[in-house]
């Protein structure tokens, strides 16, 4: 889930949206100001919209610091984290590896609905302030805003707890089941399908709420089910991935025969001399005695043809700090799950400054398919 809106960094962390957010946004903005409308009708529509727009707005800010409590916890148990993103169904917080004990993994999950929960209880404890001293109708307004708030962020909690991936919930209860039975496969494999359950259930109310009481409503729950079904698939199949890589080194698979090209040699003379003749996949980008990146076909589809005759390889190629380096040591599943995080289909494998091989996403595939039919 990649951010098309980049909001800066909160709290060192990259913020962003992704499009789905806005058309969410305006949603909720709608909503409210419907409901905002029918709470007093003696506020005037100028009134109506700005509260709406600032319930939507303090709305997005609980989101973030829903995932910034993620984050933070991963943080201070030394995981990175990349960024977070706000989409349509809520937020993510891209933290890049897993957690390596089930208590890390447990305080970590439960950092955000706890968030949600502080935060629901500030914002009803305002509420309450506000209308204990007999308000204006500017105070009623923003106790109304603190109101809605309130139960929003605790319904955000208690949604997030739903035992399954790739809800929160299902990072709990995979914790409880690794500390159990010791075997992090295992546990993930059993939030995984917990989720894939609790995607059904939502998929199959929202069609019974669409059939059988003509609520269109329920088109909103299917796509929360069919959100929560795919992510959870999703979870497992990494699992499965991991499980099967294990053990293995980069150094074990990674593609040592390395065309060099020279990064002054034009589109056209690579592509008639080194791409088209030889087998190799792996083409290498030298400046003098120095790699600077790779080239493959798929750069190459990116240059119009009728240009290739005055664009060098060094103005196609993926610059070498670009593809995210790995050394030979790494494990083949963690350059894996980079790949497809990074949307890579090679790493160079670098080591000393030298490279010293390319790891390519379709061999690391092909390994883990032969692998499963040998233990099938």
């Amino acid at each position: 889930m990649r951010a098309s809106i980049k909001l800066g960094r909160w709290f060192g962390v990259p913020v962003g949206l992704h499009y789905s957010w806005l058309v969410i946004a305006w949603l909720i903005t709608l909503s409210l100001r419907g409901q905002f409308a029918a709470l007093n009708p003696l506020w005037s529509t100028a009134t109506v919209w700005l509260l709406s727009l600032t319930t939507a707005a303090l709305f997005f800010v609980s989101i973030v610091l829903h995932e910034l409590a993620h984050a933070t916890v991963a943080r201070l148990n030394g995981i990175p984290v990349r960024s977070i993103t706000l989409f349509a169904l809520g937020g993510i917080a891209q933290i890049e590896r897993d957690a390596t004990r089930p208590s890390t993994e447990f305080w970590t999950a439960i950092a955000g609905p706890a968030a949600s929960v502080a935060i629901g209880v500030a914002c009803r404890s305002i509420a309450g302030a506000i209308g204990f001293f007999a308000p204006s109708p500017t105070q009623s307004a923003v106790a109304a805003v603190f109101g809605w708030l309130a139960y929003i962020n605790v319904a955000l909690a208690m949604f997030n707890l739903i035992p399954g991936f790739p809800l929160d919930g299902g990072r709990v209860l995979r914790s409880i089941v690794w500390a159990i039975t010791h075997d992090v496969d295992r546990a993930t494999r059993a939030a995984a399908r917990a989720g894939q359950v609790v995607g059904f259930v939502f998929i199959a109310g929202g069609i019974f709420s669409i059939v059988v009481r003509s609520d269109f409503g329920g088109l909103w729950l299917a796509l929360i089910g069919w959100f929560l079904l795919e992510g959870a698939k999703a979870h497992e199949l990494n699992a499965r991935l991991s499980a099967t890589l294990r053990g293995v080194r980069v150094a074990d698979v990674m593609a040592r025969e390395c065309v060099n090209v020279d990064a002054g040699t034009s589109l056209r003379r690579f592509v008639d001399e080194q791409l088209l003749r030889l087998t190799s996949k792996c083409f290498a980008v030298y400046q003098g005695d120095r790699v600077v990146g790779l080239i493959s076909p798929e750069e190459v589809t990116h240059i119009d043809r009728g240009a290739w005759e005055h664009t060098t390889v060094s103005d196609a190629m993926r610059p070498l700090q670009s593809l995210h380096p790995v050394a030979p040591e790494s494990s083949a599943g963690d350059a894996l799950r980079l790949m497809g995080q990074e949307d890579l289909n090679q790493l160079p494998v670098v080591a000393d400054g030298h490279l010293e091989g390319v790891v390519m996403r379709s061999y690391l595939l092909q390994l883990v398919q032969a692998k499963r039919e040998l233990e099938a």
